[in-house]
């Protein structure tokens, strides 16, 4: 389990693809201290929960290797990751951490894509449509997880919503190269999907 909070950037510094394609083992470079990170942990990368299968240093920089499989690639935005791409890295909750953002699975639903960029003093404003069968689960001034980090939502309209990025997460995450056309990965509200769920069975 996560929380939505960043607690690095990381960088993607070799990709390949494997089993036809179907695989794609990746190794990313990031900050956190090697003697942390066990073979079979859990690292969000954009809000998508993989599992490290390796881990080292190199250059003073420590780096892990994690598997990318078909339903991941299949569904969110890491079909189109590649060398170079920054990722949002976040480490799983432990017993008596603070719960800073929400729940977050790293389960990430699918894609959401960015309409509108309008950039504020010092803050952005960004308005997103995502799929019919996940917008309903998006309310206003409700929680949403957009490539890792925890947001607000503040409007919705139908499949549209908009939240509003405040200069602290611009500058932490990849938020800040977000612009109109590109696809985020979403994973709505556990919550939500839960009441949904029980007013179906009702």
């Amino acid at each position: 389990m996560f929380t939505g909070i960043v607690t690095d950037v990381g960088e993607i510094t070799s990709l390949n693809q494997v089993a036809q394609g179907q695989l794609h083992r990746m190794r990313i470079a990031c900050d956190y201290d090697q003697t942390t990170i066990a073979d079979g942990a859990s690292i969000a990368c954009n809000g998508v929960c993989l599992t490290v299968v390796a881990s080292g240093k190199e250059e003073g920089k420590t780096w892990f290797d994690v598997d990318a499989a078909a339903e991941t690639l299949g569904m969110t935005t890491a079909r189109h990751w590649g060398k170079g791409t920054s990722l949002n890295l976040e480490r799983a909750l432990k017993i008596g951490d603070e719960l800073g953002g929400h729940i977050v699975a790293g389960h990430a639903d699918g894609i959401a894509t960015i309409v509108r960029r309008d950039d504020l003093p010092d803050m952005a404003r960004f308005e997103l449509k995502t799929a019919r069968e996940l917008a309903r689960f998006v309310a206003a001034k409700g929680s949403v997880t957009l490539d890792g980090v925890s947001l607000t939502v503040n409007t919705v309209d139908d499949v549209a919503f908009s939240v509003l990025i405040i200069p602290h997460t611009l500058a932490v995450t990849t938020l800040g190269g977000w612009k109109a056309g590109s696809e985020v990965n979403i994973e709505v509200d556990l919550m939500a999907r839960y009441a949904a769920r029980l007013s179906e069975m009702k």
